[in-house]
Parts: C-alpha cells; structure tokens; sequence
C-alpha cells in the first residue's frame, strides 16, 4: 500500500500578464496565465528586502473559461491547484521542461475594472446606472400605488358575501403589491 502524499499549492498575487485562452483538439478549453508573488523580510542589518516570484498558472475545462473573462493583467487573485512538471524536446533537439500549477480554484480579490480598448479604466458604474437628476428621476418614479381594499372591505362595500377563498386571494393580492420594488441603484456591480 503506498504512502499519503500531498501536492497543494495556494497562493495570493497579481497577474503579470492577461490570460490567454486556447482549445484543445478535443475541444477542452485550457487557459494559461502568469502570477506574481511578493515577500518582504528584514536583514540582520536591518535592511529592508523584498522578492518577487513568478508563476506559470493553467487552468482547465470551465475555470479556464471562467479565467478568461474575468482576469487581466494587475489583477489580484487567490489560486490553489496543484504543482505539474511537464518535459518536451524542441524541434532543434534541445530538452526543455517547465514547472506549472494547474489550478481548480480561483478567487478574485479585489474589485477592479478591466481597462478599456485605449487603456483608460471603465468607470465603476456605466452612466444608465447613474442617478439621473432630481427633476428627471421625479418624472421616472412609478405612479403611486393605490390602497387595495381587503375582501371584507369589498363585501361591505357590495353588501354580498363571498366564500373564504376569495377571501384569501384578494389577501394574497393585496399583499404581493406592497412588496417593494429592486431599483437599479440598489444592485451592487
């Protein structure tokens, strides 16, 4: 029986390039990206130092995908995966091999926009989502709700009776109109 072993990798950084997504010829998606990591510590002399490492990441199948669309370069993530050692020959024969973590979790750490085509940041909220002026959202405000009468309101105002169910619809009713409405504003992006 062979000995437990364990191969986990976990770390936090920043992305030192934007993802690159490629298929498979089996149609598997695999996406490949770099991660930076940094560590900071202090001499004996008390000189300040810090280091930075460099990460090959491949993430496969709908992480990759998932990768893709939400990452670019400067983004900070958490990662955890696995460590993979791959080796190939080169067409002029030299032998080459590389070290990788293949992922299967990611978390985006922090809440930053993709730039846009000229580099510029995307502003945090697109201007439909933003307040209009006060004269404008005055005339976009739904009409105001009028007061529902409850059944037994109704019956004596018919001066007929009505069976129970009704009785409960006509609740039902009243009740669902005064759930409150979701306004844009009110869903975080």
């Amino acid at each position: 029986m062979a000995a437990r072993s364990l191969n986990r990798v976990e770390l936090i950084g920043n992305l030192t390039r934007d993802p690159e997504l490629r298929y498979t010829p089996q149609g598997t998606a695999v996406c490949s990206f770099g991660l930076a990591t940094n560590r900071q510590w202090t001499t004996e002399a008390g000189e300040k130092r810090e280091e930075a490492e460099f990460h090959r990441i491949v993430a496969w199948n709908k992480l990759a995908e998932l990768c893709s669309q939400l990452l670019f370069k400067g983004r900070r993530a958490f990662v955890a995966g696995r460590l993979q050692t791959r080796q190939w020959t080169t067409q002029d024969g030299t032998p080459r091999q590389t070290t990788e973590i293949v992922i299967s979790d990611m978390i985006i750490l922090d809440s930053k926009r993709a730039p846009t085509e000229t580099g510029e940041p995307v502003p945090e909220k697109p201007e439909a989502m933003k307040k209009a002026p006060p004269e404008k959202a005055k005339e976009k405000q739904p009409p105001k709700k009028e007061k529902v009468k409850t059944a037994k309101e109704e019956v004596v105002a018919a001066g007929k009776t009505t069976a129970k169910a009704d009785d409960k619809k006509s609740a039902k009713k009243g009740k669902d109109e005064e759930k409150e409405e979701v306004k844009a504003d009110d869903i975080p992006f």
